[in-house]
């Protein structure tokens, strides 16, 4: 797969990405899709991350938001957190793509970022353990 380099965070991010995301189960089966925008704004020397989307997973429909915050680490790079401040995962987009283990309890998110144009990129995070078993996949595009 070829990647795209990206060693500037803020420029390549910056503005509304559409958002298409699909909640897969640990078997592949589809459970949940997501459709809505991903904006990147910088505040503060800060890229805030903000979505909004509609949700359905199973027989629910609704509205899903979510915050996250990519603080600078240098070029390419950023410490992700979450919007209460709590570290989610590291980044290094240098060479268009990346890998991020974030434990939460007993479960273990793992992550992939890859960048694979100007105008689109992709997280795909499975996550395993006794409380969740599932695939996110998530596509950005301009």
């Amino acid at each position: 797969m070829q990647y795209w380099p990206v060693p500037d965070l803020s420029a390549y991010f910056a503005g509304v990405w559409r958002l298409d995301r699909e909640i897969r189960t640990a078997d592949g089966d589809p459970a949940g899709e997501v459709t809505g925008t991903a904006t990147f704004t910088e505040v503060d020397g800060v890229l805030v991350y903000h979505e909004e989307g509609r949700l359905r997973l199973g027989d629910h429909t609704g509205p899903v938001t979510r915050t996250l915050h990519y603080r600078p680490a240098g070029p390419g790079r950023a410490s992700v957190h979450f919007d209460h401040g709590g570290f989610f995962h590291d980044l290094d987009l240098r060479e268009g793509h990346w890998t991020a283990d974030h434990p939460c309890r007993a479960d273990l998110y793992r992550g992939e970022y890859r960048v694979t144009g100007a105008a689109r990129w992709r997280q795909e995070w499975a996550v395993r353990g006794p409380a969740k078993d599932h695939v996110i996949v998530s596509r950005f595009t301009r």
